[in-house]
């Protein structure tokens, strides 16, 4: 199974927002049923690991991710994006086969 890779930005923002949630804050991404596409994106902190989990760290991020959800989320990208709309986590799924205009819901 590829793994899920985490870029420069999205690390750096989500230490940020780790230090600003407090100790042992880590984020979790879950894929969750729903959405208008089928399947939805879920970001929550986090203070517990479980033995499932997949653990990706770079810089001072930590991101946890189900086995549930890896099985949807293998090979994604996770980026974080600023633009003059909005500012986002943004993942480039490639087991997506369409996603909705907003880009946090999923169809495979």
């Amino acid at each position: 199974m590829e793994n899920v890779t985490l870029t420069g930005d999205a690390a750096k923002r989500i230490a940020f927002l780790m230090r600003e949630e407090g100790k042992n804050a880590k984020l979790r991404i879950e894929v969750q049923g729903g959405g208008c596409s089928g399947f939805s994106y879920g970001f929550r902190f986090d203070t517990e690991v479980h033995d499932d989990d997949l653990i990706i760290e770079l810089d001072d991020a930590v991101v946890l991710i189900d086995e549930t959800s890896l099985e949807f989320l293998a090979g994604s990208k996770i980026d974080y994006v600023e633009d003059l709309m909005a500012a986002a986590f943004k993942i480039e799924n490639p087991n997506a086969s369409s996603a909705c205009g907003c880009g946090t819901s999923f169809a495979i």
